[in-house]
């Protein structure tokens, strides 16, 4: 008599990989989360042993502004786009205090290499909201000059960005600056090759840059916890570097890190991640329907953690703002929708000879040979066909 060995069952294709952390409806507390928190949501100050901030009440009250005023710009973005006025808008709603105060955190030498979503870094480094929507509408491939703001084109490309960073901060170290590079990249990112070369360059070269992942919990419809087995921060140990987990709501936080990252990488002392952990209250983008991949519960939990409310509680809380100074901060928001609606829709459609403009900064013969069989061919077309 023979026996046979039971045979395994077969693990299911759906199976996911149980997961390490905590999901995103968790009451999760700074501490479980190894969070960086200088404010609560309630809008309490407390202190960081490592991270210490100084903010003066103007300073306070400029932040506030800087929230209020990007999250406008943000609402004017999505009602745009669901007017038929851009091709797409990505939301940055929930995000203002990652962006803001890692954004603040800048010296005016600093570079920042952004993604598509960095709307509240590019208001503090100067860009004009009209060069977003003119980019979002097809009319201009970003409109700003990256040396004068020190802030690069927008990409599109998922991750790539991070590499551009790690050269660019290569460079400055080879030419003895004191300046540093900051990266921004999401979650979602992350599991990118891109991110990863760029984390193997950096340390190798000891490059004076600094990662910052906005970790708002879903890369599109894929939650975090499907991407990584440990918090992202951890993964730059297996680099060589350090890496930490801040409040990405709390913009004192984001202020604090940063500020301490950059300086540390312009001392020579090389990269460093941060994780600003924070949520996507919007859509991944204007194409994208969000609830048909997560919960109403979980978008509420997260609107209690919101970080304007967030700061302005800590101003009431400490004296810092009244009402008309709110009063006059809703009033400058009104007057900026205004403004960037009617400036969106005054954009002119570019000439179709424009798209051979910027493509080479020297003469080039191959393109100047398109540029003029274009231009006969539309040409061709005579001015009654033309015109229409």
């Amino acid at each position: 008599m023979t026996t046979r060995t039971p045979a395994r069952p077969r693990r299911s294709a759906q199976a996911q990989p149980p997961a390490l952390e905590q999901g995103a409806l968790a009451p999760e507390t700074s501490a479980e989360l190894q969070l960086i928190q200088l404010l609560t949501p309630e809008g309490e100050r407390i202190p960081h042993p490592d991270y210490p901030l100084e903010v003066t009440p103007d300073e306070a009250r400029s932040l506030y502004r800087d929230l209020v005023l990007v999250r406008r710009v943000d609402a004017e973005g999505t009602a745009l786009q669901r007017q038929g006025e851009l091709g797409l808008w990505a939301s940055l709603l929930g995000q203002e205090a990652a962006q803001v105060g890692s954004g603040r955190a800048m010296r005016p030498g600093d570079f920042a290499f952004p993604t598509y979503r960095e709307h509240g870094v590019a208001w503090v480094r100067g860009v004009p909201p009209i060069n977003l929507l003119g980019m979002f509408r097809g009319v201009n491939n970003g409109g700003w000059d990256p040396h004068e703001k020190n802030f690069m084109l927008y990409t599109i490309v998922i991750g790539s960005q991070t590499l551009h960073a790690v050269g660019y901060a290569m460079g400055i170290q080879r030419d003895g600056s004191d300046e540093a590079v900051i990266a921004y990249f999401g979650d979602g990112a992350s599991s990118q090759g891109d991110v990863n070369e760029a984390f193997v360059f950096a340390a190798s070269y000891n490059a004076p840059v600094v990662f910052f992942c906005q970790n708002n919990q879903w890369a599109i419809s894929e939650p975090t916890e499907r991407q990584s087995r440990v918090p992202l921060y951890r993964r730059a140990s297996g680099f060589g570097f350090p890496g930490v987990r801040v409040d990405g709501n709390d913009v004192f936080a984001c202020l604090a890190v940063t500020r301490a990252a950059l300086d540390r990488a312009r001392s020579g002392e090389g990269p460093m991640l941060i994780e600003a952990y924070t949520y996507r209250m919007g859509a991944h983008t204007t194409s994208d329907d969000p609830t048909r991949y997560r919960g109403n519960d979980e978008v509420e939990l997260w609107r209690a953690r919101d970080p304007i409310a967030r700061l302005r509680a800590h101003l009431v809380r400490e004296g810092l703002a009244d009402d008309e100074f709110f009063a006059g901060i809703d009033a400058e928001a009104d007057a900026l929708a205004a403004q960037i609606r009617a400036g969106c829709l005054a954009l002119p459609d570019p000439q179709p000879l424009s798209m051979f403009d910027h493509a080479y900064a020297e003469p080039h013969q191959q393109i100047d040979a398109e540029r003029a069989w274009l231009a006969s061919y539309l040409d061709s077309f005579g001015d009654e066909e033309a015109a229409r």
